[in-house]
C-alpha cells in the first residue's frame, strides 16, 4: 500500500516500510471472490472465516495500516488499502469481487466503491492532501452489507453522552439528560429522548468546532505542530441501548460491547482516542465516510443482511442503507442474530451461505 503521512503509526518499522495483512481463505481455482475488511478492527480472527473455509470462494480477510488502533486512523488512506486487496484478488484471477461490510466495514467498502467509480477526493477534512490515483482504487463488482452501521460519523453522534458537563471531566453529569441515571424509567418519554438527541448533536458539533480552531492554530504558528491528541470521553449512551422500544427489534436491552454504563464510563471505547486529524476525517460530519450517502454513488448489486437481535444497528439504519440501494439492493432478514452472531453457529452458517449465493450470481 502507498506509504501514509509522517508519524501516522506509532510503529517505526510501520511508517518505514509500511505492509498491510491479510488472510486467504477458499480454493485459489475459484473465480469468485469476496474481501472483509474493516477500518480498525482485525478481521484476521473475523468470525465467518471458518465458514468461509468450507465454500467454493476465495475471500480475502484485510486488515488496514491501522489494525487495532484508530487513534490516528485517516479514512482517505484506509481506501488505498483496500485498493490493494483488491488489486491483490484481480492478480488472482478473480473475476466476480463482492466487497462484504459488516459492521464498520460497510461505510468503508461504500466510500471505496464510490471513489474506485469516481474519484473526488483531493484532501482530508483536514486540508491534507492524499494524492488518491484511480489505479489505486480498482472498482469491485458488487458489495454485501451485514450487520452494517451508517459510518463512524454516524454512529458516534448517536452514542455520545448528552449529559457530558465539561469535557475535561469524565464524571460530572447532568442528570436531567443522563440515560444511565438510577431514576430514570423506561420506556423513555418522546421529549427526553428528543432532548438527548439534540444534546448528542450540539456536542458533536462542539467538539468538532474546537477540533477546527485547535487545529487552525497549531498550524498558523511557524514552529507549530502538525497534530494534536484528542481524548473524547463517554462516548457510549444510545438511549436505544436502556429503552428497546425506540427503533424496536429482537435485541435485549444493553449494548454490544458489554453493560453499557460502564463501557461509556471505562478508559477506552470507540472515539475515545484520536488526533485532530483523525476525529476530522473519522468521526466528524466533516467525514467523506457516509455509508449511505456513499452508496447511493455507486451502480453495483448490493446485498444487505439485517441481524435481528443487533443491539448496535438498528431498523432505521437499515432503512437508510435500502433506500440509498433502490432496486439495486437484496434484502434479507437473520432472524434472532446479534451483532457478533456469539454462541450462534447456525446463523454463521445460514449469513455465510446468503453471501457465497450473492457472491456468484453477481
Amino acid at each position: 500500500m502507498p506509504r501514509g503521512a509522517a508519524l501516522e503509526s506509532q510503529s517505526g518499522l510501520q511508517m518505514a516500510r509500511p505492509r498491510i495483512y491479510g488472510a486467504v481463505i477458499g480454493p485459489a481455482t475459484s473465480r469468485v471472490g469476496m474481501i472483509v475488511m474493516h477500518p480498525a478492527s482485525n478481521f484476521m480472527g473475523h468470525y465467518l472465516l471458518d465458514a468461509f473455509a468450507r465454500r467454493g470462494v476465495q475471500v480475502l480477510a484485510l486488515n488496514s495500516r491501522y489494525v487495532n488502533n484508530d487513534t490516528t486512523l485517516v479514512m482517505e488512506r484506509v481506501i488505498q488499502d483496500l485498493g490493494a486487496g483488491v488489486a491483490f484478488m484481480r492478480r488472482r484471477d478473480v473475476e466476480r469481487l463482492t466487497l462484504v461490510g459488516n459492521s464498520g466495514g460497510a461505510a468503508l467498502a461504500c466510500l471505496y466503491q464510490s471513489q474506485a467509480e469516481r474519484l473526488t477526493i483531493e484532501a482530508t477534512p483536514a486540508g491534507d492532501p492524499v494524492q488518491l490515483d484511480p489505479s489505486q482504487l480498482p472498482p469491485a463488482d458488487a458489495i454485501a452489507l451485514a450487520a452494517a452501521h451508517p459510518g463512524r460519523p454516524q454512529l458516534l453522534g448517536r452514542w455520545l453522552d448528552a449529559s457530558v458537563v465539561d469535557e475535561r471531566d469524565p464524571l460530572a453529569a447532568l442528570p436531567e439528560l443522563d440515560i444511565y441515571d438510577a431514576g430514570r424509567t423506561v420506556p423513555f418519554e418522546d421529549a427526553f429522548v428528543d432532548r438527548v438527541r439534540a444534546r448528542q448533536r450540539a456536542r458533536h458539533d462542539a467538539i468538532t468546532a474546537y477540533v477546527t480552531r485547535r487545529l487552525g492554530f497549531l498550524r498558523s504558528r511557524p514552529d507549530g505542530p502538525r497534530d494534536e491528541a484528542l481524548v473524547v470521553h463517554r462516548t457510549y449512551a444510545d438511549p436505544r441501548f436502556v429503552d428497546v422500544t425506540i427503533d424496536a427489534n429482537d435485541r435485549a436491552p444493553g449494548g454490544n460491547r458489554g453493560d453499557p454504563r460502564a463501557v461509556n464510563y471505562g478508559p477506552n471505547c470507540l472515539g475515545r482516542y484520536s488526533t485532530l486529524t483523525s476525529w476530522l476525517s473519522q468521526w466528524s460530519s466533516a467525514s467523506c465516510a457516509d455509508g449511505p450517502a456513499n452508496l447511493a454513488a455507486t451502480s453495483v448489486p448490493v446485498l444487505q443482511l439485517e441481524y435481528t437481535a443487533d443491539q448496535a444497528v438498528f431498523p432505521s439504519d437499515i432503512a437508510a442503507w435500502s433506500r440509498a440501494a433502490g432496486d439495486r439492493e437484496q434484502r434479507h432478514a437473520v432472524k434472532g442474530a446479534t451483532h457478533y452472531l456469539a454462541g450462534q453457529p447456525q446463523l454463521l452458517d445460514e449469513v455465510a451461505d446468503h453471501l457465497e449465493s450473492f457472491a456468484v450470481a453477481s
